[in-house]
């Protein structure tokens, strides 16, 4: 059998190159410290690293969004703080106003001032964010939430909320609906209202109500009516009489398991309605509120009637501030759990790539004892390729 000098020469030249291949993949296996450089070297491998890689990908995905969301929930406490603290201010203005103290004029002064919160309150309610959306229009972003048109506010958003992806199987709100936050606010005490009718002659002040008995109280409409200064009846809605009693300045008027104080002398028909709490938008009560400071005073029944007015709108704003306070809760809520989820995505994305490493990460010790057999063998290989092509039958003859 003849074996030619170029077959010899090709395989030597083979396994040259093949051994020169296995020492640069050895070598840039050490310099990248992976052991996984193609699919190939290990496909079961590869594919798990490649879950693994996208699995670190969401995680850091959802810590962008759980940003997102910590940023827009900070400013939303951040107006929802000055939007209180409107609120207060309101308050103690309208305390003042029902000082037996003041002009017609210094309360014509605190109507003004109150008109100028009303209006710094409508700017929060439209307030937008960094990005331009507006803060409590729900999922409508791109539409102002609160306008006016002549004594009549409106709520143009939706009741929605953005939700964000901020962990596995974890979403949650960016925001809230500002018909949450401004107009679904129950008038009086929540439960119920009690309100002087406009054609009331007499003094009569309402003052502090509650529900004694829940169970009791069945929402109907009732109509409190004078007989005289010195005796009332209560009527359903249907007109039935429901209880008759006497009255005395400072008693406290009480049927179907409520109850509400009354003072002052109430003429013959003055009537006090009594009324499920209807939904009230704070806006409406402010306006209002400045609406009956204003009105001069020129007898004790004007100044009973505005008196009846600052004290339904002091509980109105009383309802609007436990509503805020509700939403200011919510929002507190929130932003520890997105700090929770936080620091759950940074430990799972810790314990990832702790077993990416023990699946794709290279063993230096083996890595650095193999390069030195592979560099050996290169080396034999090149010398015994040198030493073969000097051999020649010439050199026997």
């Amino acid at each position: 059998m003849r074996v030619s000098t170029i077959s010899t020469y090709l395989t030597g030249l083979s396994a040259m190159q093949r051994l020169q291949s296995t020492l640069d993949h050895t070598q840039r296996q050490i310099s990248t410290g992976r052991r996984i450089l193609v699919p190939s070297d290990d496909p079961i491998a590869a594919s798990r690293a490649l879950e693994f890689r996208e699995s670190i990908a969401r995680l850091k995905q959802f810590d962008r969004n759980a940003g997102i969301a910590q940023n827009q929930l900070a400013q939303e406490e951040s107006v929802l703080g000055s939007v209180n603290n409107v609120l207060q201010r309101v308050r103690e203005l309208a305390l003042q106003a029902n000082n037996a103290t003041q002009s017609n004029e210094t309360r014509e002064l605190i109507a003004i001032e109150m008109r100028e919160h009303l209006e710094n309150l409508m700017q929060l309610a439209n307030q937008k964010d960094g990005n331009g959306r507006y803060l409590f229009s729900g999922n409508l972003e791109d539409v102002e939430p609160v306008s006016r048109m002549g004594m009549t506010f409106a709520y143009n958003g939706d009741q929605g909320q953005r939700l964000i992806q901020i962990g596995e199987g974890r979403q949650i709100a960016d925001g809230d609906s500002g018909a949450d936050i401004f107009f679904r606010i129950r008038a009086g005490n929540g439960v119920f209202t009690a309100t002087p009718a406009a054609s009331n002659a007499g003094t009569g002040i309402v003052g502090q109500s509650s529900v004694v008995d829940p169970s009791v109280w069945d929402q109907d409409t009732y109509t409190v009516r004078f007989i005289d200064p010195a005796n009332y009846e209560v009527l359903d809605s249907g007109g039935a009489l429901v209880t008759a009693s006497a009255y005395q300045s400072g008693d406290r008027i009480a049927f179907r398991g409520i109850e509400f104080s009354l003072t002052g002398q109430p003429g013959a028909a003055d009537e006090f309605a009594v009324t499920p709490s209807p939904y009230q938008d704070i806006f409406t009560t402010i306006d209002k509120l400045a609406t009956a400071i204003e009105q001069p005073i020129i007898g004790d029944d004007s100044r009973a009637a505005m008196t009846n007015a600052v004290n339904a709108s002091l509980q109105n704003i009383d309802q609007a501030i436990g509503a805020v306070l509700n939403i200011r809760t919510k929002v507190g809520s929130r932003l520890a759990v997105i700090e929770n989820q936080v620091d759950s995505n940074a430990a799972l994305t810790l314990t990832i790539q702790e077993t990416l490493a023990g699946v794709e990460d290279l063993d230096y010790a083996e890595a650095l004892s193999r390069l030195s057999l592979e560099v050996t063998l290169l080396e034999a290989a090149q010398q015994s390729f040198v030493r073969t092509q000097q051999l020649s039958l010439f050199n026997f003859l």
